[in-house]
């Protein structure tokens, strides 16, 4: 059989239709290749039983037991009956009840003393837990004797326990790969043999005949080493292709003009750059002196003068001819970015024509709610190369707009910001322009290399000298009510020292807002832990009326959130950012780039219905000028519960590369790689991107050398089939924009 039709033979012809439908529907098994990949998520000891005391509620569970008792009880006058079975481990009993009809063939079978496996929800009825008609597989032969020889026979056997489905049991879903376990043999194995032999590898098919039906523990631990270094190789070949694809394109080298716009901007430059700001500018003015487009991720600490670093790079570009755009995700952020670009400028940022005598160039703001004038004009600039720098919100990829050469794309914070739009932009060049991407959420290294493993990543993990350090604190307002009343006192005291504050809300509290809720929507920001919460997140209008009613009564308290109309947003920001303004009470519309040093205390309202890494992006809110900040996250959260716990780790430490851990490990790896990863992050089976840091970055060296070597991969074709499969359609095409 031709190794690759038997992968691809559609389970329906080996399984039947009816077992293929539910595979296909409830798994996303759809061909013979997606079961042998479809692996147990642990494995039953035959002979040692699952101890019944330590059943989870709710959960579909599978256990080992025996039956110590079964009788049939009549309800409703006899016209009901139902059968009650009891199971015992040795460490404690169950509860199995049937129905109806479905008692005949359960009570011929499971007679006192028989083992079996049982499948069910565990749900508790009269204070005792038990399984409702669950599903059920005998493990032993049928007369005492032959039974106990086969529970001796099968102990220590390991059975294999499969991610299941309520329509579909674990094993069902093993006989299902028992019939298709054969075609294992077919498998094309991916790994270049060098590099299988060099690592110790046991070939592919043995890999999958050993993590399903394995005879040790040790079976067990050399199928997943195989699988999942076969996961990070492949992803990493695929992402190390694309780079390779990159440097492939044509695009205009930016390189170093002495005397021109940077070196006069760095002349007004009141500080010198740290060094990590040197180190990161190197690498990217480097990678712009080349004839191939760059494509860098800049990740650096809040406060770390990312913003400086990629204006300098923009300021470079411009020098030689070019123009620079920056991406920022929302309008208060793109006037933010433009009034602090064109405030670091100075008058060189009211230059005439570009590549003039004048040093100076137009730095042009564009955004969706701006008037047609003046939009009209920036159009004008953009197309005439009048305007060197232009900083807008997604309205710059519109088809409308029109570049005279564009040289650099900044995008500020990635994650909100899709790889369509990315690309669209990118599109605008006569030739591909270079690519900056900035983020201030410190990524875990695994990360960095698995979903932005197709940009190459500068790191700024040095704050500037005189950032000042700011002190976090939980206020658990539910246990210790004075302690929030204390923290408004706190407020209070920062605002009497000339200082100013934050209050940030989960959400709005508009009519809007309330509709958006009530559709499931507002619950965006919430942790798992808090949906049995009843009460609503905290509002931004309600909080606000009630501070300046009482708590913070005289002080000028105003409200900023992403529903206002553009204008009063900007001009809410601008009167606090003048110091018009005491406490701003907002929502997260200020998580990203806003700059107002003399704000040195923030109270977040709530504070468990954020995730770890949005938490740390908002108290770098504060402490960006010379006096101390304060974070004071205020929550309800019980002690013990996870979200206090969170609460705790933000409070105990500033590295947000160390946050960002504990954030991956408490989150589900799905919701950490992404929708738009959705490709990749359906790919990885046995490989974690939180632990498995080490495998990950070999496989990234060990794809890098295999490409640079065979870049086309002629001299593997079986690594080519296996990258086939790894990006069909949707994935190849998230690559192509990332």
């Amino acid at each position: 059989m031709d190794p690759v039709s038997a992968f691809d033979e559609p389970l329906k012809k080996l399984l039947g239709g009816a077992t293929a439908k539910v595979m296909a529907e409830h798994l996303d098994l759809h061909t013979v290749g997606d079961l042998l990949h479809h692996y147990p998520r642990r494995y039953e000891e035959r002979g040692r039983l699952t101890a019944l005391t330590e059943l989870p509620l709710d959960e579909h569970v599978t256990v080992v037991a025996q039956v110590a008792d079964a009788r049939i009880m009549m309800f409703n006058n006899g016209r009901g009956k139902r059968l009650e079975v009891t199971l015992t481990d040795g460490s404690g009993r169950l509860q199995l009840v049937f129905f109806g009809h479905g008692v005949h063939k359960p009570h011929k079978e499971l007679l006192p003393g028989r083992r079996a496996m049982f499948a069910g929800k565990a749900s508790v009825f009269n204070r005792k837990m038990q399984l409702a008609h669950p599903t059920y597989q005998l493990l032993d032969a049928h007369d005492e004797e032959e039974a106990t020889e086969a529970v001796d026979a099968f102990a220590g056997q390991l059975l294999p326990i499969y991610p299941a489905c309520k329509q579909l049991d674990s094993w069902r879903i093993a006989k299902a790969v028992d019939t298709v376990l054969p075609s294992a043999q077919e498998a094309v194995d991916p790994l270049p043999p060098a590099l299988r032999e060099g690592r110790g590898f046991v070939p592919l098919p043995e890999a999958l005949l050993r993590i399903h039906r394995p005879q040790t523990k040790a079976d067990i631990a050399a199928a997943r080493d195989r699988l999942r270094w076969d996961e990070a190789f492949v992803l990493q070949v695929a992402l190390a292709r694309r780079r390779y694809a990159d440097t492939q394109l044509p695009a205009k080298a930016r390189g170093s003009v002495s005397g021109g716009l940077l070196d006069a901007f760095d002349a007004t430059l009141p500080f010198t750059l740290t060094e990590g700001q040197q180190k990161v500018t190197r690498e990217i003015f480097d990678a712009l002196a080349t004839e191939h487009p760059m494509h860098r991720l800049l990740q650096g600490e809040v406060g770390s003068g990312k913003t400086l670093v990629a204006l300098r790079a923009m300021l470079r570009v411009v020098d030689a001819g070019g123009q620079a755009a920056m991406l920022a995700p929302t309008e208060v952020l793109a006037q933010q970015h433009h009034r602090s670009v064109t405030e670091m400028m100075g008058e060189l940022a009211e230059g005439g024509m570009l590549g003039g005598s004048d040093l100076g160039t137009k730095v042009v703001l564009l955004t969706g709610s701006m008037g047609t004038a003046a939009r009209r004009q920036a159009l004008l600039d953009l197309v005439t190369g009048e305007a060197g720098i232009v900083i807008g919100t997604h309205a710059l990829i519109e088809d409308k707009v029109q570049f005279h050469d564009l040289g650099l794309v900044v995008v500020d914070e990635q994650h909100r910001f899709g790889v369509e739009q990315r690309d669209a932009l990118r599109s605008k060049g006569k030739q591909p322009p270079h690519l900056l991407v900035m983020t201030a959420t410190p990524i875990p290294r695994t990360v960095a290399m698995t979903v932005f493993g197709d940009l190459e990543t500068s790191v700024l993990d040095q704050l500037p000298a005189g950032r000042s350090p700011i002190a976090s604190h939980v206020v658990p307002a539910k246990d210790k009510p004075h302690f929030l009343s204390r923290a408004w006192e706190r407020v209070r005291e920062e605002v009497e020292n000339g200082h100013q504050a934050y209050v940030v809300c989960p959400r709005i509290g508009d009519d809007a807002d309330e509709a958006a809720e009530k559709k499931g929507k507002g619950k965006k920001q919430a942790a798992p832990e808090d949906d049995a919460e009843k009460r609503p997140p905290l509002a931004v209008l309600d909080i606000a009326d009630q501070l300046a009613k009482g708590p913070l009564a005289g002080l000028r308290v105003e409200v900023l959130h992403g529903r206002m109309p553009a204008d009063d947003k900007d001009d809410v920001m601008r009167r606090f950012a003048a110091g018009q303004a005491d406490v701003l009470v907002a929502t997260t519309v200020i998580e990203v780039g806003v700059n107002v040093p003399n704000a040195t205390a923030m109270v977040i309202m709530d504070a468990d219905r954020f995730g770890v890494s949005q938490l740390h992006q908002l108290r770098g809110r504060v402490g960006r000028g010379s006096a101390p900040g304060l974070c004071l996250l205020v929550s309800e959260a019980h002690e013990a519960s996870p979200a206090r716990a969170r609460l705790s780790a933000v409070a105990a430490t500033l590295d947000g590369f160390e946050l960002s851990r504990i954030d991956l490990e408490q989150r589900r790896e799905g919701d950490v790689l992404g929708q738009a990863q959705s490709g990749v992050r359906s790919s990885l089976r046995v490989l974690s991107v939180i632990d498995d840091e080490e495998v990950i970055a070999a496989a990234r060296e060990e794809a890098v050398r295999v490409v640079a070597d065979d870049p086309g991969l002629e001299r593997l074709p079986e690594l080519r089939t296996a990258l086939d499969a790894l990006l069909d359609k949707d994935r190849e095409e998230y690559l192509d924009k990332g």
